[in-house]
């Protein structure tokens, strides 16, 4: 009985989010009047499509040893040489070149970026004023790999992100398509960053579904704090209208995660259902969109910042156990 009801609540999932008081708000936006930033940024797209031979494109590769390790992924490959004729005849053919000419309309000379970028390193050097800027890189690679994120350098594969009306797009689902467009580009950068344990500090020895959805809240608020006017829809990778709903079913959520005992479970399966890569989270809806409790993670973060105030960004993101994050947040969503 108690299954059914549960079925006919979570049923209104979409028609109950309808004229909610939901409004899009900008987090902090810091004074960095006095901070300048140099952001170094290098596109090597054209570069690519004007090698000639296979000696230039180990001469290429030998001035970008990142590029080749950690975007190209040489190690994947039995050899140098299957390696280098691989990556050559790619860069050789002619849709390639028809690739760089649409990463040229989307991006142009990467003025776009640019600015992104230093709009976020700007923020970056507000909260943490002792770390290096990296150095970004742009190239296109025949979907290689979308991005790759050091403390030192961020590659960008621009091919990943030319959006819907492109006429090359990687080999996915449609609902993860819709997260790689433009002015995803910056925002999945600074998730990546955020993420990072040199950031954000986490019990390695946790390894509940709360510790997940902490570690992952931590990394949006964080990549929030750095494009403070970003929708959290570009940083949750929803659609408008499903964050708005996320937002107004929070108890529903919530109610869901207590009732079914996820929060303190270990297990692969309660993981995959709720924090993994799925289009929808059916466990709680037909609509939920998938991995939903990270975005309950976020909200949790978002509510411990807020009754904790005196707390620096650094503060947050250092605090390494879940469990105080969740109850100094008194998160405890209202039904609306």
């Amino acid at each position: 009985m108690m299954r059914l009801v549960w079925v006919i609540v979570v049923g209104s999932w979409v028609l109950a989010g309808c004229g909610s008081d939901y409004e899009e708000r900008c987090a902090n936006i810091p004074n960095t009047g006095s901070i300048t930033v140099e952001v170094a940024m290098e596109n090597l797209e054209d570069s690519i499509t004007r090698l000639r031979s296979k000696d230039e494109l180990v001469a290429f590769f030998s001035r970008h040893e990142a590029l080749r390790d950690y975007f190209f992924s040489r190690e994947a490959y039995p050899s140098d040489s299957v390696f280098i004729n691989a990556l050559y005849n790619r860069f050789t053919h002619p849709a390639f070149d028809s690739l760089r000419l649409e990463a040229k309309r989307v991006f142009g000379e990467g003025e776009y970026l640019r600015q992104q970028f230093t709009e976020a390193f700007r923020n970056l050097k507000y909260y943490y004023p002792e770390l290096q800027v990296p150095r970004i890189q742009t190239v296109i690679s025949g979907f290689e790999a979308d991005l790759v994120v050091s403390d030192t350098l961020i590659i960008v594969g621009l091919d990943y992100f030319l959006g819907a009306g492109a006429r090359y797009r990687p080999n996915m689902y449609e609902y993860m398509l819709a997260r790689y467009e433009k002015n995803f580009v910056v925002p999945s950068a600074l998730l990546l960053m955020g993420i990072d344990t040199r950031y954000n500090r986490t019990d390695l020895k946790d390894r509940t579904v709360l510790a997940d959805m902490i570690a992952y809240g931590k990394a949006y608020y964080f990549a929030k704090q750095m494009m403070p006017c970003v929708p959290d829809s570009v940083f949750i990778g929803y659609s408008a209208n499903e964050t708005e709903d996320a937002w107004f079913n929070q108890d529903l959520i919530w109610k869901k995660l207590v009732d079914d005992e996820v929060l303190f479970s270990t297990s692969n399966q309660a993981k995959q259902k709720y924090i993994s890569e799925r289009p929808k989270t059916l466990e709680v809806g037909a609509n939920c969109p998938g991995r939903i409790a990270t975005y309950i993670g976020w909200q949790i973060v978002k509510e411990y910042a807020r009754k904790n105030p005196s707390l620096t960004l650094q503060q947050i993101m250092a605090e390494p156990s879940a469990e105080k994050i969740l109850r100094e947040s008194r998160y405890r969503p209202v039904e609306r």
